[in-house]
């Protein structure tokens, strides 16, 4: 019988898409291609006895095209901080293999280019997102203001990290990677923050 699954904390993501990237519309990316960091931060979380708060998740990602049409390579970056048994969990939610929203965001994934145990860094302050993945990648993102110097927010999108919240549009200040023959230098794109909640 598989293992009951909660985790819940707040996530975000950069690209090379111009803002607000159009993937979440099912949209062709902007530059014909999109090349993503995301990460997690988990407040709470459990994997049937295991305890999985507070520990950070990344993925890279490399879609050739249309994300909804083509395969995707990823790499899966898992906290160093975390105890074989976390580890073991964590996997078994970030492949897919426990169902729930990573289960349909894998199903777009053709290419699994390895899974490392890594320092992970996620920072949330303010308006502002930080996460740097070992001396491998790093991306920094901010809120963009909206009208009346609230945060500009999108909700509702078919496609999405975090459903069932608003997304924070925001603008990378720097979006590097370099690992598994992949790299990208970007700064200026896109980016969104918001909470995330999932189970199995």
């Amino acid at each position: 019988m598989a293992e009951k699954w909660k985790l819940t904390g707040t996530y975000c993501e950069a690209c090379n898409c111009e803002v607000a990237c159009s993937c979440v519309f099912l949209n062709a990316p902007t530059g014909g291609e999109c090349t993503l960091l995301v990460g997690w931060h988990i407040d709470k979380g459990y994997y049937g006895n295991v305890d999985l708060g507070n520990l950070n998740i990344a993925l890279a990602v490399h879609s050739p095209g249309h994300m909804v049409e083509v395969k995707w390579r990823v790499a899966l970056y898992l906290d160093q901080n975390a105890s074989e048994k976390q580890k073991d969990a964590l996997t078994q939610i970030f492949t897919g293999q426990a169902g729930g929203h990573p289960g349909m965001l894998v199903s777009h994934v053709g290419d699994v280019l390895g899974i490392k145990h890594v320092p992970i860094e996620y920072t949330a302050n303010g308006k502002r997102r930080t996460l740097k993945i070992s001396d491998v990648g790093a991306a920094e993102i901010e809120a963009i203001e909206g009208q009346g110097g609230g945060d500009a927010t999108i909700e509702g999108h078919p496609f999405c990290i975090a459903p069932g919240y608003k997304a924070v549009v925001a603008k990378s200040k720097k979006l590097n990677y370099k690992d598994y023959g992949l790299h990208w230098e970007i700064s200026g794109k896109n980016g969104y923050f918001s909470p995330f909640s999932y189970q199995g």
